[in-house]
């Protein structure tokens, strides 16, 4: 992409309204706009990171062996008054009534609409384990939205749902959401801590919440330092393997980390106080086993090898898409901007022409931005007639990880300068120099 083609409408100033980091700098680099309060038009560099994240959560989770899908936006009412959920949901349930006067919701949540499709699509143990997902706009009234897409009242969710014949297997599946989630925010450059949580309206005894621990985050949390060591990493592990699954649960979960929901003081107390730690942190996904909770309430039943019709062992296991966005910013920026990591940037690297109109530069660019996209890498040229500092304000702005700049200068000594937007550290290069560094930080194949 082009920078004079492309639609970035950065500002210079800080919008009144922002509070924190992550939303001043979304509005800033021209990711989102508000349509409403707690409502957010996504722009197209908002919406490419977006895009981003929301890859690698489906991968991760057909590498689990979880299915795709797609539910409505709109619930019938009559599926949660069969659950006993419509009237104890609360104020944050936008209730709607259709021309028809039928009672429908905008879904916060999707456990009865998917507890419906089982039990008219599956009736034999044959059929299970399953798990079924999708990623779907939500929307949950929020008394006070504030935050930006931190606490916003639609977003983008995914949520899966498993459905086993017995508690065990359903425990199963809980670890290996576990690890397939684990896996996700690593690859987004997040350190998500799974933490013991509540079970909320969602219901079960089985539940953590992951969290990235910033200051901005809206929960108070505890834990031993020792867990802020552990990384997944690119170990390979067997999804159907009941011991390895459950190893890496007690690897990431046997160290005491606790919301100030479920915090226990005493037990807190018997850790090291040097590795005692009270922060705060972002919530950005959930898991849940709640056993037979919907499943005894709405008929979702199986015949197992006896002939016996039992009812299904379920949970249910989320993550924040739209929020991961700003959670990775907290955690990842400086004073000048956003700082993205490789995994999630809208952009592979910037291009920063030095002398526009110049045309031995404006080749040289127009050569590395060939070249990289020959890579199936996206780089954005700011081909602008602007000062070299406000091309640099608004490349250290939009945060991507890696900038070329190219500039008459450097091109008489055949070099380019390569540019890290973490470290701020530069390196002289020539050009096709660059461009292999680039293909080899994202694993691209250069001929």
């Amino acid at each position: 992409m082009r920078m004079s083609r492309y639609f970035l409408p950065v500002l210079k100033e800080t919008p009144s309204e922002a509070q924190i980091v992550s939303h001043r700098y979304m509005l800033r680099a021209g990711m989102i706009k508000q349509a409403a309060a707690g409502i957010y038009s996504w722009l197209p560099l908002g919406f490419k990171v977006l895009k981003r994240i929301e890859a690698i959560v489906h991968e991760e989770q057909q590498r689990a062996g979880h299915i795709p899908m797609l539910m409505p936006t709109l619930q019938s009412a009559d599926l949660w008054r069969e659950s006993g959920r419509y009237d104890d949901y609360g104020q944050e349930m936008l209730r709607i009534t259709d021309r028809h006067g039928r009672d429908m919701l905008y879904g916060p949540t999707n456990e009865e609409l998917i507890t419906d499709i089982f039990r008219s699509h599956v009736s034999s143990y044959k059929d299970l384990p399953l798990t079924l997902y999708h990623i779907q706009w939500k929307f949950r009234d929020e008394i006070r939205p504030r935050f930006g897409v931190m606490r916003g009242r639609e977003f983008l969710m995914k949520d899966g749902y498993n459905f086993d014949l017995t508690k065990e297997d359903a425990l199963h599946a809980y670890n290996r959401h576990l690890v397939s989630y684990l896996r996700s925010y690593e690859r987004m450059g997040l350190q998500a801590i799974p933490m013991r949580a509540d079970g909320g309206p969602i219901g079960g005894d089985y539940t953590h919440e992951f969290l990235v621990l910033a200051e901005t985050g809206e929960s108070e949390v505890f834990y031993d330092s020792e867990i802020t060591d552990l990384r997944f990493g690119e170990r390979a592990i067997d999804y159907d393997s009941v011991e390895q699954c459950q190893a890496v649960l007690e690897e990431f979960t046997s160290r005491y980390a606790r919301t100030d929901e479920t915090h226990d003081a005493a037990l807190f107390e018997q850790i090291p106080e040097d590795r005692r730690r009270i922060a705060r942190g972002i919530e950005v996904g959930q898991i849940f086993y709640f056993g037979t909770k919907y499943s005894d309430a709405m008929g979702a039943t199986v015949v197992d090898q006896s002939g016996a019709r039992l009812p299904v062992h379920m949970g249910s296991h989320g993550i924040g898409v739209s929020r991961l966005l700003g959670a990775i910013i907290e955690a990842s920026h400086d004073e000048r901007g956003i700082i993205w990591p490789e995994g999630v940037t809208p952009f592979h690297c910037g291009i920063v022409n030095l002398k526009q109109g110049d045309a031995e530069a404006d080749a040289a660019c127009e050569a590395l931005y060939a070249a990289l996209d020959a890579l199936g890498l996206e780089p954005l040229y700011d081909d602008r007639d602007e000062r070299a500092g406000g091309k640099f304000a608004t490349m250290d702005l939009i945060g991507l990880p890696w900038r070329i700049t190219v500039g008459p200068r450097g091109l008489k000594n055949g070099v380019v300068e390569l540019t890290s937007r973490r470290s701020g550290e530069s390196e002289e290069l020539p050009p096709e120099a660059a461009v292999e560094r680039i293909a080899q930080i994202y694993g691209r194949a250069t001929a």
